[in-house]
Order: C-alpha cells, then structure tokens, then sequence
C-alpha cells in the first residue's frame, strides 16, 4: 500500500503547478506527503475540502477551496482523500 502510494505522491509531484500534496484517512490522519506540506498540515487541509462539500446538494460536485493572499493563491482539491495543492502567482 506505502509503496503504491509513495508513487502516487511522487507522480502528482511532476506537475510544476503542484508545489505540495497531502494524503489523509477520513479522520485527517497523514498517510503521506510530498512537496510543501508536513504533518502538522494533515487535519486544516483535509477538513477544508470536505467542509466545503457540505455546501451543495449534489453529491457529485468536487469543490475547489481557493485561499488567496499577496504572493499568490491556493487551491485545495479533493479526492480519494489525496489533496493535491496547486499555487498559483499573484495577479498584480
């Protein structure tokens, strides 16, 4: 299973427009990360997602949670519980 996954972190890891990727269990505990993110993140990035989800009726609709600051943006995507951030620059 760590093997696949560690694969898995590191393939998603090739796109230049990921700077960091978290996998969780569905309580928030880390089962891996690459890139920018570390332990400490595991349970305020995985909870944004699925708190975001809550929002709509339709359970098919995947948000996209987008936290913006003056060196750039954030987008938290969910899936099969691997939240792959994507940073983006500023727009001046």
């Amino acid at each position: 299973f760590f093997i696949g996954l560690t694969l898995n972190l590191e393939d998603k890891m090739k796109n230049p427009s990921i700077v960091g990727i978290l996998c969780t269990d569905s309580q928030g505990l880390n089962l891996g990360c690459k890139g920018s993110l570390s332990d400490e993140h595991a349970g305020v990035i995985s909870i944004l997602p699925q708190q975001a989800a809550r929002l709509t009726l339709d359970p098919t609709d995947v948000p996209v949670v987008c936290l913006e600051a003056d060196s750039g943006h954030v987008h938290l995507l969910n899936g099969v519980h691997m939240t792959p951030l994507k940073q983006m620059p500023a727009v001046t």
